[in-house]
């Protein structure tokens, strides 16, 4: 008998949280929120009808407590529970528990989520449906020897998975048997920390595949379909940062295979709700090789949604209460392309270490029929060392490729954000690079371009700086109109009796290295201000505003120009068009002080999180980038090495210790010291 939910707890955070929340409300059906002490003002929390806390910070001891989130939806009287992905999504005994509290779990059968969540018992599943996969080992003998024959057997270089896993987290690559012992090793700590499984199992290593998946959807009358594919090869530690929907540049016989092959995948194990097959792709000869079903909603659904014009997650609400899918397999199109570019946290340039802090000032660009903005943060907010460094996704919607290309890089110009580094800059270079408008894509592709991609800190142009000037200006006029509306003998203006005003403002760019501060000569006229760089670069007229969100908007000699802007002490921070953050120091009222961390003789903590593993001893000799400890920080393994040549002294923490950023970790005796 179907079920009607009329209340649904979510059983996650952030802009999946804030996903299904909204279409919940417009299906009239009641929200409860579940948040950790950390989340007690986050954005999820605030859209839903009701929220209640679970528990703190630490993911293990709210969002991961299945008890804890089942009690929440009892105490809220709620008929059914989505997970979004991540957390307990893929946790079978999460949903048979939710099954057995009288809970509509909305998600697929435990059943389908076991038999595909171990990834080498779905191998050989997939095998046995006649699906093609990549040759591996996917035994239950996890000695380290066998583990290790296994790995020859195979060939190197061998990619070593945990078998519980998924999201890429935990894979290691081996390329000879020497480096193999330290990939297992890491992958098996990183897969008992984020999965609580230590398994493993080994694929041949495919050097330059393209990622290309399939969304499937069932329902429990025995029907599947196939809502089309999307290309994931732009990925970074593993990790999926573009999507596109249709994947481009596939013949029509390659897409209707894989297609019958994830109907088969999904057939196989009754699957009933939203799924992914994921497949890799080799471009050399058209052969494709299942990697692993997702048995949730895929972080990058919305290109989907945006090609199909459907609503995935009412899709898995109506299901989840036991109807039929809405249409069959010949009634659903797809209608133009999509792109999604997820906007994280991190540093492109230090190998994407994650990156934690405030996000100072936000702004995203106006939603639209073609492009859309999934968001859990705004301004204000924090992004936490215990979560997923996800900022936003933007997703742009064209009537081909080029064209969604077009608006997700214009999407992506309107999107400015200050406070936390964010790869926003990074995005914007690669869907300007030569080999990804032409749609020449693979699992390798940042790798292999990564010297165009990375940008170099370099001294920042004659506009920028002059931009972090007018900001500066621009808030002490207002400051002044404000004070001498109070008194009008406290005026700071341009007026002047017989000449006008001038100043020299003196500013130092924080981002490039080395630099050396600017002598900027400012002469103040009625309503505009007239600038001279040190290069000799001068704007005769301009002016500006500055709202109190932090957009400035300037005219520098006729050319309007718009950033983020904001101002914190001496320090002077502006987000442009082109996704760069500049940080600028204003000589005068910069604090001086030593500078800490990364000098030859130290190595500091990039990041706060905890000691995995030393890996080597004090009174080690080692050369310069020799790898001496793990550092794990959000749910990842981060290698820190040596700063330079020398003899390991002295290790300041103890294993499975909490580091803060900037702490000191390790010191040096320097090379012939």
């Amino acid at each position: 008998m179907p079920t009607l939910v009329r209340k649904i707890l979510i059983a996650n955070r952030g802009e999946i949280a804030c996903r299904i929340i909204g279409t919940a409300r417009r299906l009239g059906i009641a929200t409860v929120a579940v948040y950790s002490e950390a989340d007690r003002h986050a954005r999820h929390v605030a859209a839903a009808d009701e929220a209640i806390l679970v528990g703190p910070a630490p993911a293990g001891k709210s969002y991961l407590d299945g008890a804890k989130i089942i009690a929440a939806a009892k105490y809220a009287k709620a008929d059914a529970v989505h997970p979004g992905y991540g957390f307990l999504a893929e946790n079978a005994d999460f949903a048979e528990a939710c099954a057995g509290a009288g809970l509509v779990f909305v998600g697929p059968s435990p059943a389908s989520i076991r038999a595909m969540g171990d990834k080498a018992r779905a191998k050989a599943l997939m095998a046995e449906a006649g699906v093609p996969i990549v040759p591996g080992y996917f035994g239950d003998d996890q000695r380290a020897g066998r583990l290790a024959e296994e790995a020859s057997r195979i060939g190197y270089p061998v990619l070593v998975k945990p078998s519980a896993g998924g999201g890429g987290k935990g894979m290691k690559i081996a390329a000879s048997t020497e480096d193999f012992s330290t990939a297992l090793d890491s992958a098996k700590r990183e897969a008992a920390a984020s999965f609580g499984d230590d398994r493993v199992m080994l694929e041949k290593y495919l050097a330059a595949p393209r990622h290309v998946e399939v969304q499937v959807f069932g329902d429990g009358h025995g029907t599947i379909v196939h809502l089309f594919d999307r290309d994931c090869s732009i990925q970074r530690r593993h990790q999926k940062i573009l999507e596109e929907a249709p994947a481009p540049g596939l013949s029509d016989e390659l897409r209707k295979a894989m297609r019958a092959a994830a109907i088969a995948a999904a057939r196989s194990v009754a699957y009933i709700g939203a799924g992914t097959i994921e497949f890799l792709v080799t471009p050399a000869d058209g052969a494709f090789y299942f990697l692993e079903m997702n048995t949730r909603l895929q972080v990058e659904h919305p290109v989907t949604e945006m090609i199909t014009g459907l609503d995935l997650v009412a899709w898995q609400i109506r299901v989840a209460e036991g109807a039929r899918l809405p249409l069959a397999q010949d009634e659903i199109t797809a209608a133009g392309h999509a792109i999604e570019a997820r906007i994280y946290a991190e540093d492109p340039a230090r190998d994407f270490l994650p990156r934690t802090g405030s996000l100072e000032r936000v702004a995203f660009p106006p939603a639209s029929p073609d492009v859309r903005v999934d968001s859990g943060v705004g301004a204000g907010d924090e992004i936490s060392i215990h979560y997923d460094p996800l900022v936003a996704k933007v997703i742009a919607h064209g009537e081909d490729r080029p064209s969604a290309l077009r608006r997700l890089g214009h999407a992506l110009g309107e999107t400015r954000i200050l406070g936390v580094e964010t790869n926003l800059g990074f995005l914007r270079r690669v869907l300007a690079h030569a080999a990804f408008l032409e749609a020449r894509l693979d699992t390798s592709f940042i790798e292999r371009h990564s010297a165009a991609l990375v940008a170099e800190a370099k001294p920042a142009a004659a506009e920028v700086l002059a931009l972090a000037v007018l900001g500066l200006l621009c808030e002490r006029d207002a400051e002044a109109r404000s004070s001498a509306m109070l008194d009008p003998w406290n005026a700071r203006d341009a007026w002047r009796l017989n000449e006008a005003a001038e100043e020299t403002i003196h500013v130092r760019d924080a981002t490039a290295q080395e630099a050396h501060a600017e002598a900027i000569r400012v002469v103040h006229t009625p309503g505009a201000w007239s600038l001279a760089l040190a290069d000799g670069t001068q704007y005769f007229r301009s002016s500006g505003a500055l709202a109190a969100d932090g957009t400035l908007r300037v005219d520098l000699d006729g050319h309007r120009v718009e950033a983020l802007w904001m101002r914190s002490g001496p320090e002077i921070r502006l987000a442009t068009r082109e996704g760069e953050q500049h940080r600028f120091l204003v000589q005068s009222l910069e604090a001086r002080g030593p500078h800490g961390g990364g000098q030859t003789g130290r190595l500091t903590a990039p990041m706060p999180g905890r000691i995995a593993a030393f890996l080597v001893a004090p009174g080690a000799e080692v050369a310069a980038n020799t790898p001496v400890l793990v550092l794990e920080a959000m749910k990842m393994e981060h290698m820190l090495r040596a700063p330079s040549a020398g003899i390991v002294r002295e290790f300041t923490f103890s294993l499975g210790d909490q580091v803060a950023e900037g702490a000191l970790l390790v010191t040096f005796d320097p090379d012939g010291a």
